[in-house]
Order: structure tokens, then C-alpha cells, then sequence
């Protein structure tokens, strides 16, 4: 006999995305060199798309300057192209199996543009965190249905379920915030 949702695995799933929203957001750059502005490139190698961390390394020489250094010689082609087809503004300096990244000033226009992007991928996430919501009040409905717990319960499981889904938007909104706050910073 269940006793209705597991809110154990609920949160997990929608803790899920808002770390997975964190991570895609840190790859937006903001003017000081990041790894993880490389994160959405995907470069093809080996009849296959990966991605760029798996066929180089990335350092950070310089505040304005990242540096991937690419471990097999012939990918180098490659990976200039997976960086400049990524659509990041960024245009790598191959030298030898070494490629320089010069991080430009960010204008208005192209601010305003990751702006944008990072409302997609806050989108993308609160759409995941309604997804687990739907899967949970479904999950209630069942249990109600099945006569498994009682109609009160399912109706205070379901505030809760929608408790917790409120919250974690909630967060997706605040750090959006600080990362459109961070973009716009001059």
C-alpha cells in the first residue's frame, strides 16, 4: 500500500534542475575568463560529437585569455571550429596544438543577448521543475484513485508537492537575478 508521493525523490529531481540551471548559467561570461565558458561547446571527433573537455584541456593564463591545448593533433581543426560554431563570440588563435582564446569587452548588444540566453535556460529549468510537479500530483492521483490514501491527504500532499515546486522556481528566479545583475555590471 502507498502512502502517496515520494517527496524525498521529488526534490531531488527538482533540486536537479536548478543545479543543472547554475551550471548552464555559470557558462555565460561575464568579462573575466572562465573555464566553464567553454562548457556548451561540442566538438566533432571520432565520427562523434563530444564535448571540448574531452579532447583538450582548458586553462585561464591571463584574467582576459583562456588557453585550450588539444591533445591529439589532428582534432586542433576540430575543436577551432566546435568553439567558433558554438555561437559564444569568441574567436581562437590556433598556435600549434595550442589555442588562444582573447576574451572581448562585452558591448550592450551582446550583454543584452546573454541576458536572453540565460532566460532560456532558466525557462528550460522551471519547465523541468513542472515536469516533476505533473509526475507528483499524477503520482497523487493514482494513490487517491487506487484507494491508497485518503482524498484530505492527497489534497494536503498535493499543497505540499506544490509548496516545494514554488519554492524551487522561486530560487531559479533569485539566481537569475544575480546572474542578469552580474552580465549587465560594467
Amino acid at each position: 500500500m502507498s502512502d502517496g508521493v515520494n517527496f524525498a525523490d521529488l526534490k531531488r529531481r527538482m533540486e536537479g534542475a536548478v543545479t543543472a540551471f547554475h551550471n548552464d548559467a555559470g557558462g555565460l561570461r561575464t568579462g573575466r575568463a572562465s573555464a566553464s565558458v567553454l562548457d556548451p561547446v561540442m566538438v566533432e571527433a571520432y565520427g562523434t560529437r563530444m564535448p571540448i573537455n574531452q579532447v583538450a584541456n582548458i586553462t585561464i593564463p591571463e584574467a582576459r585569455m583562456l588557453s585550450v591545448q588539444v591533445w591529439d593533433k589532428q582534432m586542433v581543426g576540430a575543436v577551432d571550429r566546435g568553439i567558433r560554431e558554438a555561437n559564444l563570440g569568441l574567436n581562437p588563435i590556433v598556435d600549434g596544438q595550442n589555442l588562444r582564446i582573447p576574451l572581448p569587452d562585452l558591448n550592450e548588444e551582446r550583454r543584452r543577448e546573454l541576458v536572453k540566453v540565460a532566460h532560456t535556460y532558466a525557462e528550460n529549468a522551471k519547465v523541468a521543475i513542472r515536469h516533476v510537479r505533473r509526475d507528483g500530483m499524477d503520482e497523487l492521483k493514482r494513490s487517491e484513485k487506487a484507494g491508497d490514501i485518503s482524498q484530505d491527504d492527497s489534497r494536503q500532499q498535493a499543497d505540499r508537492v506544490q509548496k516545494m515546486t514554488d519554492e524551487m522556481i522561486s530560487e531559479i528566479d533569485r539566481l537569475l537575478a544575480d546572474k542578469e545583475k552580474e552580465i549587465m555590471q560594467v
